[in-house]
């Protein structure tokens, strides 16, 4: 995904990219900071080390389990069984939105 990502920003002119991180709601909430963290800053090494977009353009940040795409009547329980884990997938990501202009 990342590298048809930074295909199509061949030729846009950017501003920044935002890039944050998200974990689900399992586990303690300082655990899901830190990973959030640690997700979004791996995706942004990413994109500057393989992608070769500008260090200084990408501004990184977690979020932890604040934005999640599912809710308590989407995924049941809060004892981490096989189920659950699967069904809060959605909620482990990495967002990525650019603000330019494309010619």
């Amino acid at each position: 995904m990342l590298d048809k990502f930074v295909s199509a920003l061949r030729g846009v002119t950017f501003e920044t990219i935002h890039v944050t991180g998200h974990t689900d709601r399992l586990g303690p909430k300082a655990y899901n900071m830190t990973l959030s963290e640690h997700r979004a800053q791996a995706v942004s090494a990413w994109l500057v080390r393989t992608g070769g977009l500008p260090t200084q353009k990408i501004v990184t940040r977690g979020v932890g389990e604040s934005a999640p795409l599912t809710g308590t009547q989407d995924c049941h329980g809060t004892k981490a069984t096989r189920e659950l884990i699967a069904c809060l997938q959605p909620d482990r990501r990495v967002d990525v939105e650019v603000t330019g202009t494309r010619p």
